[in-house]
């Protein structure tokens, strides 16, 4: 066997057991939340999002420390987010009576605005890093404690406007899993997460050997590849929530993985001992936090203007653009990463 085939080889291992261990958690996760009451809307937001995206935050932690690859770690966060915002594009398309933005509930653009605000916040200091400026405590940077208390702030704000609004997001009432006691869901729930964990801990190792089999730049490996892979959660559940009708569900796990992987950069900091992780990157990274809250835009606009036109009745403008900015994305930080 080839080094080029093995790299694939172990690439292609540690995105299949995310796949497959990100569905249950998935799972477990809503079944955990039935039994307990959450609504919907806030299983996707916190409980979904927070869940799918435990891939990004063992994958960072462990390219940052074991590793020592904080391209790929930085590349997987600002990667997933607009990975996670390309998803978008699926649920559009699977979703065919109507353009999915004419029926998605208007609150999504408050979690989707502090995505923005967010993913912005953090591709502007990794644009304005530098060894001469003393905004860090200890080896972590300034930005990370602003970034965490952002998220919280985030997290309490969609908390008390779905609190106030709580009629438009019930999806409903009645028990989903009679046959699935809590002890159940919480059991398989920890067993995904110990694949999750596994398969998390070694993709970046798979991911650098790849960039050195293919001649690639970590930027791009971590960017594209990593970042896929560790969002194959997000895009199963997606497809599995639009399938039984749950909609909302799968816009807020989308928007709150994309919060949540703000939180994961935050952590990566804190784990990279060599100084603040947004200082030791490259700037390329940067691009792709760029891309995220273009795309994160274009969703609100849609949220609000709500278009009813698709082209060629497939697919809506919105969705040609979050697709169009995301090759364009993939292009720039193949040329320009490090």
């Amino acid at each position: 066997m080839t080094a080029l085939t093995f790299s694939w080889l172990q690439f292609g291992v540690c995105a299949l057991l995310i796949g497959a261990a990100g569905p249950e958690l998935s799972r477990s996760g809503d079944i955990i939340a039935d039994k307990t009451g959450i609504s919907g809307n806030w299983i996707g937001l916190v409980l979904l999002g927070a869940v799918t995206s435990l891939p990004e935050l063992v994958t960072g932690v462990s390219s940052v420390t074991w590793a020592n690859e904080p391209n790929i770690a930085v590349g997987d966060v600002f990667g997933s987010c607009v990975f996670n915002l390309l998803i978008l594009v699926v649920v559009d398309f699977m979703h065919r009576e109507t353009p999915v933005y004419r029926r998605a509930h208007q609150g999504h653009i408050l979690s989707a605005g502090f995505g923005v605000i967010l993913i912005g916040f953090a591709g502007l200091n990794l644009l304005v890093a530098d060894h001469r400026a003393n905004y860090a405590i200890g080896h972590v940077g300034l930005y990370t404690p602003i970034l965490i208390g952002l998220y919280l702030l985030a997290l309490r704000a969609v908390f008390t406007y779905e609190r106030d609004h709580r009629e438009a997001f019930v999806e409903g009432a009645s028990e989903r899993y009679p046959d699935v006691t809590l002890k159940t869901a919480i059991v398989r729930y920890l067993a995904a997460a110990v694949l999750v964990v596994a398969a998390g801990i070694w993709l970046p190792f798979a991911g650098t050997d790849l960039a050195d089999a293919m001649g690639w730049k970590t930027t791009f490996v971590g960017s594209l590849f990593v970042a896929a892979a560790t969002s194959l959660p997000e895009l199963v559940v997606t497809i599995a929530a639009v399938r039984i009708g749950a909609l909302n569900m799968a816009i807020a796990n989308l928007l709150g993985s994309n919060l949540f992987n703000m939180l994961v950069l935050g952590v990566d900091d804190i784990f990279y001992l060599k100084g603040p992780i947004l200082w030791n990157v490259s700037p390329a990274h940067a691009f792709s936090a760029a891309s995220a809250v273009i795309m994160a835009g274009l969703v609100i606009v849609s949220l609000l203007y709500r278009p009813g036109k698709r082209l060629f009745r497939v697919i809506g403008w919105t969705s040609l653009g979050l697709f169009v900015l995301y090759i364009f994305n993939a292009y720039v930080v193949y040329l320009h990463g490090s």
